[in-house]
């Protein structure tokens, strides 16, 4: 055999040599890029008799727990007192941001309330969903309220609304109406004539001018409605608040812009004209602050407490990340030196043991934390005035982070239980799942299709999925059946029939099926934990390794040894689960 070249930085082998697969795996542990894993390259030659225990060491060291790994080389758990932390200031941040979010919410609601009944003629809390007029008389004698009401808002709010002002002047209030080209409807001979083409017609009117209330009425305007060809009449106007009930909360109040658009809704011909009251809202700091007492503005403090959990959301996501790239480097060496010495191919299954699910969850976590906090920085700068987004972002990471601390529950053998349970029953209960959901919907398309027309819950898809699944739940059962109209008896008796057989299958069968295969799973778990776990191949490879944490054979050369002691401690029995 020739004999390996040497230089002065690495030694390198033959090419006949470079051509085994055992050397392969030598060269490469030799001239791998060296990280918190790696040992003595020395260590892995296979003349080595101590190769294969070593390798054994290091791959028992990657699943320790954090109070094992700072046993065997005194490593701190920086990722596990950053899950902590994280927990206490996310919490807090949403905390607070909720408590803003809650207080400017109300007040957009309260503002929608009072603007429906200070603009909506006859407006009453009970006929939100079906306000409408049903005359021509009802009909401009609602325009003409709502024209009215604004020009004489400040003699008739008890809130501190105000006209928009541009600069120079008041933009004031614009009603369009929306019509098609030309449209000649004759019932009675079951004729028509349309053109599709819609046109707008727009009217401005300014509180600044002088008006009477006589010049409310139609002719006066010039403004006349062919409800043969009528869509749509839209008014538009602005008003500007100001949110005085954040003083309480000892900051200063910010101006609220109020894009009020009422809309009558002509679209379907039928006799009814839907009446609709909507508001855009916008936020912006105010202009000029006056307010006497302590009252201190809290954003400079909550944009740095922002920023430091930016900073360490950060710190987590780069040892997260750093620690999935080390279990993908070591499962290609376990796959490697599988191959090299007993020409084994691994099992997925013990391929996906280096993939640490919750490291991908708290990367998720962490990202979306990054996003929602630099959101809420615009939103508190008056940037932005997008809440659902950020309360979204924000909302969902911290469900992650609290969820992430089971991990670190599932290191003792009493608390991952429920953790096993739905790991082994998730392939199952994926199964069953899809083959309930072809019976849900095939329920969902029969419902919406037959009982729609009858049925105020099946007049969507939507409305179908929300009352169906309500069912299987047991809830809201009498109404459903009662609320069914009963025009036609056919109708009437297969709703019956589909009720019946729906809630018979979904509670009785599919649910019971359902919870029993969790139940199976729970069980079969409780006896692994009795009489042992069954053992893969790379936990029976590990098996081998009987080093304790506290022995000092994990520590790699020139690290300085450390206290074997921790805080907290692990059971033997679930040492051999490797929940990492």
């Amino acid at each position: 055999m020739p004999n390996c070249v040497c230089s002065p930085c690495d030694r390198l082998t033959s090419c006949q040599d470079m051509e085994k697969p055992e050397m392969i795996f030598k060269n490469y542990n030799r001239t791998r890029e060296s990280n918190s894993y790696t040992y003595d390259s020395k260590k892995y030659e296979l003349d080595d008799p101590d190769a294969e225990d070593n390798f054994r060491r290091k791959l028992k060291f990657y699943f320790m727990n954090p109070c094992d790994k700072f046993k065997a080389r005194g490593r701190k758990p920086w990722k596990l007192g950053l899950q902590i932390l994280k927990i206490i200031i996310i919490t807090a941040q949403l905390v607070s941001f909720g408590l803003s979010n809650q207080m400017v919410v109300a007040f957009k609601e309260d503002n929608l309330n009072a603007f429906k009944h200070l603009f909506l003629r006859g407006y009453t809390y009970k006929l939100e969903d079906n306000f409408a007029v049903y005359t021509k008389s009802d009909f401009f004698e609602s325009i003409s309220y709502a024209v009215y009401q604004y020009l004489h808002l400040p003699n008739v709010s008890v809130g501190n609304h105000a006209y928009e002002w541009n600069g120079e002047e008041y933009p004031g209030l614009i009603i369009c109406q929306e019509l098609y080209k030309n449209s000649s409807i004759y019932p009675g001979n079951e004729t028509f004539d349309i053109d599709t083409k819609v046109e707008t017609d727009c009217l401005n009117i300014k509180p600044d001018v002088p008006t009477e209330n006589e010049m409310l009425r139609n002719d006066k305007f010039n403004y006349s409605v062919d409800f043969q060809r009528l869509l749509s009449v839209n008014i538009y106007f602005t008003l500007k608040a100001v949110n005085l009930q954040a003083i309480r909360n000892n900051e200063l109040p910010d101006c609220y812009d109020f894009n009020i658009s009422i809309r009558f809704i002509n679209n379907a011909y039928s006799g009814r004209i839907q009446v609709m009251l909507d508001q855009d809202v916008g936020i912006n700091e105010c202009k000029e602050l006056k307010v006497s007492g302590s009252i201190q503005r809290n954003t400079p403090y909550l944009v740095l407490f922002d920023t430091f959990i930016i900073l360490a959301c950060l710190g987590s996501l780069i040892l997260c990340v750093r620690s999935v790239i080390n279990g993908l480097q070591l499962q290609y060496e376990y796959i490697t030196f599988s191959l090299t010495r007993y020409n084994k191919t691994v099992p997925f299954s013990d391929r996906m043991e280096f993939v640490n699910g919750w490291y991908i969850l708290i990367i998720i976590s962490d990202i979306l934390t990054i996003i929602g906090s630099i959101l809420k920085i615009e939103i508190q700068t008056k940037n932005l005035t997008n809440y659902d987004v950020c309360s979204i972002l924000l909302g969902t990471s911290t469900m992650l982070v609290w969820i992430g601390v089971i991990r670190y529950l599932g290191f003792f053998q009493k608390y991952n239980l429920l953790i096993l349970t739905l790991r082994a029953a998730f392939p199952n209960v994926i199964r069953f799942c899809c083959c309930a959901a072809m019976i849900y919907f095939g329920y969902c398309f029969c419902g919406w299709i037959v009982l729609g027309p009858y049925h105020v819950k099946f007049r969507t898809l939507n409305t179908v999925t929300e009352c169906l699944f309500s069912l299987v739940n047991g809830d809201d059962m009498f109404p459903t059946f009662k609320e069914m109209q009963q025009k036609s008896h056919l109708v009437w008796l297969f709703s019956r029939v589909y009720l019946y057989s729906f809630i018979s299958l979904f509670i009785y069968m599919v649910l019971s099926l359902f919870i029993a295969l969790i139940t199976d799973t729970y069980e079969t778990i409780k006896q692994y934990q009795r009489e042992g776990f069954p053992q893969t191949e790379l936990h029976l490879f590990m098996a081998e390794c009987k080093d304790l944490p506290s022995s000092g054979r994990y520590r790699i050369e020139g690290e300085s040894p450390v206290a074997a002691f921790c805080c907290c401690s692990r059971s033997d029995d679930s040492q051999q689960i490797l929940t990492n």
